[in-house]
């Protein structure tokens, strides 16, 4: 792994071919400018309503994820390599999400150890010998993509439960084209636009068999729930209702909506729960988010769930070592991105070797999400990683670490002006009739300098991102 950040506008000095057209505008600017643009970005945001929630924080204050006005700029080919490579991955993971739940062919192959699948709490038994309509299970992903070379990605991390992050991508889009017009005049940029249609398309196109004009809902734990805003803007894009459990309910096997006109039967339901709160009398019985008797619909085949119930086995941190493997196994195929090298806290071997390295790894939850539970060892004090260490030692199959990437960095536009800050790239994957990937995605920002955590919750912003289309 590189151990400095590479620049990705100007590496070595020289502004790299797709930003010279962006470098050319910004150096005829005046030098108010950007400070002028920052300030009506916050106010368009502040106006629309574009918020966050973070956990544990007692205020309920909700935030603005800080946005950054310098776009990042990929090239056609840079985006081919990060589109066909997480097209092939989201591929390989539904496949082996197929594979788990019926022959798991791949653990008697001995390609992932049985433990990790069959002792995971996300693995669910209530899937095995269920296929989803159309045999789609992954619906929907956000890949987590890191740079750190010229030509170098990897990812990160998968995202197959409920990944979030798609409306501040289309929100960044529509803010940028209206503050800067005259940049996208002078730049061909694949357009974003089209994603709340596609992913309608998608979840009618899974809906259960015979059904010829299905009705589809976003199904929300409510206004309180961090991502309550995406839940919101999603379906007003898509066109479709805003739902909450109670507004569902379950007569022979079929789903139903409350409406003013009567009961609406509904036939795919794309869910903002997690698994455990979807219905009580499967899952967790202490759940008011759910929807009673739903899963019972779901393994009839009178509902589709996007994504499918039991997605959370593959995108579990233990699982993501096995992706490659997964990609030669099911596809036949050598990976096209790289994972990052990864150790296994329960091998006692990759134990004895991180709990000496902690002040140079980052070691995470394995079922943890959005930077929460991590340790990042070269920015934590003495202190920090001492109390970590205990916490692997008390129960080391829960972590897994990584070494400390150099993340590649973007220009952005900071109080002391412009300056590099550490990137990576959340890529939305859409699996219906075909597997599309939308041009771009979410890059999110670590502003504060030297930080590597680019999460919302933790302090992170987002900035657009552009493919160039020549």
């Amino acid at each position: 792994m590189a151990t400095t950040a590479f620049d990705e506008m100007c590496p070595n000095g020289h502004i790299r071919e797709p930003y010279q057209t962006y470098d050319t505008w910004l150096q005829r600017q005046p030098a108010d400018i950007l400070g002028h643009r920052h300030r009506q970005a916050d106010m368009l945001f502040r106006r629309i309503g574009i918020t966050f929630a973070v956990y544990g924080d007692t205020s309920g204050k909700e935030r603005l994820i800080p946005f950054d006005i310098i776009p990042r700029i990929l090239s056609k080919d840079e985006w081919r390599t990060v589109s066909n490579g997480v097209c092939q991955r989201v591929k390989a993971l539904n496949a082996f999400i197929a594979d788990v739940y019926h022959g798991q062919e791949i653990i008697r192959a001995g390609k992932v150890p049985e433990r990790l699948v069959m002792q995971n709490e996300q693995f669910r038994q209530e899937m095995k010998g269920f296929t989803p309509p159309k045999g789609i299970y992954v619906h929907i992903a956000g890949v987590d993509i890191v740079r750190t070379g010229e030509n170098s990605f990897s990812v990160l991390e998968d995202n197959l439960r409920t990944p979030s992050g798609v409306s501040y991508m289309l929100e960044n889009r529509e803010i940028m084209m209206r503050l800067f017009p005259d940049l996208f005049d002078l730049h061909a940029v694949a357009p974003v636009n089209h994603y709340p249609n596609q992913l309608v398309q998608n979840l009618r196109f899974a809906a259960p068999a015979h059904v010829e004009n299905p009705t589809v809902v976003v199904l929300t734990p409510g206004q309180y729930n961090s991502a309550y805003f995406e839940h919101a803007f999603l379906a007003d894009e898509m066109g479709v209702d805003l739902v909450q459990g109670h507004d569902l309910f379950v007569e022979e096997d079929t789903v139903y909506m409350r409406t003013v006109e009567g009961p609406k039967r509904v036939d795919v339901i794309y869910r903002r729960i997690d698994d455990d709160f979807l219905d009580p009398r499967v899952f967790r019985k202490d759940s008011l988010l759910g929807v009673p008797g739903l899963f019972q619909a779901y393994r009839k085949g009178r509902v589709t769930l996007a994504n499918a119930v039991g997605t959370g086995i593959a995108d579990d941190k233990a699982i993501y070592d096995y992706v490659p493997e997964m990609i030669r196994f099911y596809l036949g195929e050598e990976p096209i991105l790289a994972n990052v090298p990864t150790y296994h806290l329960n091998r006692e071997d990759d134990r004895k070797y991180v709990l000496d390295h902690l002040e140079e790894l980052v070691v995470k939850e394995v079922h943890g999400s959005g930077g929460y539970g991590m340790l990042v060892g070269p920015k934590a004090t003495r202190e920090e990683i001492s109390a970590y260490r205990q916490r692997i030692l008390k129960d080391p199959g829960m972590f897994i670490a990584q070494p400390t990437l150099a993340l590649s960095t973007c220009p952005t536009f900071v109080e002391q002006g412009i300056a590099p800050r550490h990137v990576d790239l959340r890529p939305f994957v859409l699996y219906g009739e075909d597997i599309t990937v939308v041009p771009g995605g979410l890059t999110r920002v670590a502003m504060r300098e030297g930080s590597l955590v680019v999460n919302s919750s933790q302090g992170g912003g987002t900035k657009d991102t552009w493919v160039l289309e020549r």
